[in-house]
Formats: C-alpha cells, sequence, structure tokens
C-alpha cells in the first residue's frame, strides 16, 4: 500500500529537506501510514487531505528527536551560577498518534445503534 503523504508533502509543511532527510522521511511516512491504517479501524472515512496531514505530523515529530538525543529524557547544562535544562518530548522518535490525530481519523468517536432484543415471532 502506498504512503497516504510524500517527502514533498512534509517539506511543504515544514522545511526544505536534506537527500538525508528525504530518504529518512520516505521511510518514516511509509511507517506513520502503517501506523494510521493499523490504529484506526475507520481510517478510510477520512479525507485524503486529513490522512495526508497527519501522516506528515507523525512522521516529523520522529524526525525532531534526530539521531543525537537517542534515549535522553532530560538533559541539563551548567556553567558557573548558570544552568540549562531540557526535557525531550518525543526522545527516541517514536511513531504515535495525538488523542486530536486520533479523534480526525475517528478513533474513539462514540455512535448509536440499538439491537432488537424481540424479533418479530414466525408464524
Amino acid at each position: 500500500m502506498t504512503a497516504f503523504a510524500t517527502a514533498d508533502d512534509l517539506e511543504k509543511r515544514w522545511h526544505a529537506l536534506t537527500p538525508t532527510e528525504n530518504h529518512k522521511a520516505t521511510t518514516l511516512l511509509d511507517d506513520a501510514s502503517d501506523l494510521i491504517r493499523t490504529t484506526c479501524p475507520d481510517w478510510q472515512q477520512a479525507r485524503p487531505s486529513t490522512l495526508r496531514r497527519i501522516c506528515c505530523a507523525v512522521a516529523k515529530r520522529a524526525m525532531l528527536a534526530g539521531d543525537d538525543t537517542a534515549g535522553v529524557s532530560q538533559h541539563t547544562e551548567t556553567a558557573g551560577s548558570y544552568s540549562e535544562s531540557y526535557s525531550y518530548s518525543n526522545p527516541a522518535g517514536d511513531l504515535y498518534l495525538t488523542s486530536a490525530e486520533k479523534k480526525s481519523l475517528g478513533v474513539g468517536c462514540q455512535r448509536a445503534f440499538s439491537v432488537d432484543m424481540m424479533p418479530e415471532a414466525s408464524p
């Protein structure tokens, strides 16, 4: 199955990609599309633009982690009396869907239905 978005789509939403980033983006967009298909049973009901947008957002989050932060959950630097501290939101570069993205894809949406507990009697 093809990805919902291309590296060009990601570039339009983020920044110009280097050749190395382009290759990584293509792989992550494929993985993000697979994540959507396996996590969201009603993904086929979403508009193509929604699938493209969410696919790019998932890949971008993974790419923002970078290679130099693998496994980092907190980072502190101190020089004299000054210190600087960071906490990375996605240090391992995992692919995930936010709750808003899941809602856009129909996950967790409640639907009304009924079940006839008294079927008509046969003559």
